[in-house]
């Protein structure tokens, strides 16, 4: 991906694409996006820009990038929309223009006031940063301050200040500034009227960092190697140096770290004081719970579009549940979920027609931005009440829009997937007596790899990858039903219930939901791989995967090892999905015990604190995987029926 300038795309695409993407750093100064130069002129002849340090109840002044329409009167007001970003508004200096302002072309043509701040800490912004600051229910006197408060002061400042506004205020962002839009409606300032948290953190053990416990190695060191990094005063510097890894092989870069103990000693070298809390709290404690927004997504007046992505990598839990937590604590508010067929932030680049091996048939992100735009503009200005439902969701596997009163949508019904001897998967649990497993053996000197892509960051397409790779490991079990006799449709959250042993004392347990083609696909005809089309015949899709770091098992803050041998009992949430399986297809679920390097290897030997494990602590296990009428492993599911049902 190459970079559109040194300029407030540094903000602008940090906010359509938080951390990169397929890439080896995060922040998104280097993001495509499709900008024109013709569009650069147009931002710089139809606004005006100024730049203000604005002061907060304790005295810190916060740096922000104002732009105002050039024919803004007092006759002609406009609403302000509000970005709050850790990535920095550059480019910095008056006369110094972005390539846009917005996410698309309609919001700068119909006029908005678009106000860019650097928060607490970052970049031209004083105070100290903190990472996911967490928020203070109950603030200690009239100075104190935590996210909701800066941004409630932003808001005061700017429709005292700024010329012209009409009195109105919305506020969006993607990934990290979604979550400053999650806290910025936390006690709403009475101006703020629109909010959008897209692909929010929600709570950040859960968020980008860990998968129930399991560590997102790529993810959290490519961003932390350089992001982390301390600022010792206000700084202007607008360059964004990248790790560099010394080859394109992830897999083998993170393979050759050996131990995460050496992440620090070898590359951070002691600068990034967040990797070290992160290392020093592998348990969900007092420091992440700190970190969890949700419980306090409460008094919020404005009404709230939140947004996300089925193959977001990085924040899928996020969006779900600050929907959730947002219609449970704010009754009577406009309160809204868009769940589109994207990865991090892919509404807002490109059509989102396909993703990886899924091809969806369509531009599906021009629902989702011309709704952004009707929401705004009715809240703000005053327009047409914009046609959005309380859950729009896609449906992958159908590849359309559903409209539903809520999500997960009402009339669901529990289905239970058991895993059956010689690899079946099925509706009724297994029958068998006495001991009946499938076992494999887990080396950690050979993790089973997460993608087939070469590459240093992370894949946004491994959410949709085709997983014959995976399947033909004899690390990774497979359950398959017989061909479907009719449409399959799954919604909502999925629960794993695995009986499992092994012979070390910890173990990690991915589950993976796979969509099987047929092998002839419906539609295809001969000659078309010769138009470049691809043959999909029994292709398997990943639907939806979610690794399960076993030690946590009872308690995410009470982690405890395996006794070996000893059958036990595994349980855990996966992420929701709305998936349809059509006739003719199978449903397949795969088991393994690595995923690397998306998540870090589990040693197989219990050492208290994971990142301090060492060489001799990792070892093969034989793992075992149990399907018996006294021990059914399955998957539990949502079953949306059909109207013929």
């Amino acid at each position: 991906m190459h970079p559109v300038t040194r300029c407030l795309a540094a903000v602008l695409l940090a906010t359509v694409a938080g951390p990169a993407q397929a890439q080896s750093t995060p922040p998104a100064p280097k993001r495509t996006y499709s900008i024109s130069p013709e569009r650069t002129e147009r931002v710089r002849s139809k606004y005006t820009k100024f730049e203000y340090r604005i002061p907060m109840r304790d005295g810190t002044r916060l740096f922000t990038s104002v732009y105002v329409p050039a024919d803004a009167s007092p006759g002609k007001r406009y609403p302000i929309i509000l970005v709050r970003t850790p990535y920095s508004v550059a480019p910095y200096g008056v006369d110094r223009y972005p390539p846009a302002l917005a996410p698309t072309e309609a919001f700068e043509k119909d006029g908005f006031i678009f106000a860019f701040q650097d928060v607490r800490g970052r970049n031209m912004s004083e105070g100290e940063f903190v990472n996911v600051r967490p928020h203070k229910p109950k603030k200690a006197g009239p100075k104190d301050f935590d996210e909701s408060t800066d941004t409630y002061d932003t808001i005061e400042w700017l429709v005292k200040r700024v010329a012209n506004n009409n009195g109105r205020v919305g506020q969006w962002g993607i990934s990290y500034p979604g979550f400053y839009a999650s806290a910025g409606a936390i006690d709403s300032h009475p101006a703020l009227k629109a909010v959008s948290p897209q692909a929010p953190i929600a709570d950040w053990f859960w968020d980008d960092m860990h998968r129930h416990g399991a560590f997102n190695l790529a993810l959290a060191f490519n961003f932390f190697s350089t992001f982390g990094k301390p600022r010792p005063h206000p700084t202007d510097n607008e360059e964004w140096q990248r790790f560099e890894h010394g080859t394109p092989d992830g897999y083998q870069f993170f393979l050759d770290l050996g131990p995460l103990g050496n992440a620090d000693a070898k590359h951070m070298k002691g600068d990034v004081a967040f990797w070290k809390d992160v290392t020093a709290h592998p348990n969900y404690d007092s420091f992440w719970q700190a970190r969890n927004l949700l419980p306090h997504l409460k008094n919020i007046k404005a009404a709230v579009l939140t947004v996300g992505g089925w193959y977001d990598t990085e924040d899928l839990y996020g969006p779900l549940r600050t929907y959730a937590a947002i219609e449970k604590q704010n009754p009577g508010i406009s309160n809204s979920l868009i769940m589109g067929p994207w990865p991090h932030g892919g509404w807002q680049r490109g059509g989102g027609e396909s993703l990886g091996d899924a091809d969806f048939g369509f531009a599906t992100s021009e629902a989702y931005q011309t709704l952004a735009l009707d929401f705004f503009k009715h809240h703000l200005k005053g327009g047409a009440k914009p046609d959005v439902p309380e859950a729009m969701v896609f449906e992958t596997g159908a590849n359309r829009w559903r409209r539903f009163d809520t999500w997960p949508p009402k009339g669901l019904r529990e289905t239970r997937l058991y895993f059956q001897p010689k690899g079946g998967l099925a509706t009724t649990a297994p029958k068998t007596t006495g001991a009946s497993f499938a076992e494999y053996v887990s080396d950690p000197a050979k993790p089973v790899p997460y993608t087939q892509e070469m590459m240093t960051g992370w894949s946004k397409d491994y959410m949709t990858e085709d997983q014959r790779f995976a399947a033909r490991r004899p690390d990774v079990l497979v359950f398959e039903t017989e061909p479907l006799e009719r449409d399959l449709t799954l919604a909502g959250p999925l629960e794993a219930e695995l009986w499992v042993s092994t012979t070390g004392t910890d173990a990690d347990w991915v589950v993976k939901l796979v969509d099987v083609n047929p092998g002839k696909v419906r539609g295809w005809r001969k000659g078309d791989e010769e138009q470049g089309k691809k043959n999909r015949g029994h292709q398997q899709t990943l639907v939806r995967g979610e690794p399960f770091r076993g030690r946590f098992r009872d308690s995410y803050s009470e982690p405890k090892p395996f006794k070996p041998n000893e059958v036990t009992k595994v349980r855990f949430v996966i992420n929701d999905v709305f998936h349809t399986f059509q006739r003719g297809h199978r449903v397949m679920i795969q088991v393994q015990s690595s995923w690397f390097p998306f998540i870090d290897r589990n040693p197989q030997t219990y050492v208290p604190n994971i990142f301090e494990a060492k060489e001799e602590h990792f070892t093969r296990a034989f793992h075992r995987v149990y399907h018996s009428a006294a021990n059914p492993s399955f998957i539990k599911v949502g079953v949306l029926p059909s109207l013929d049902e």
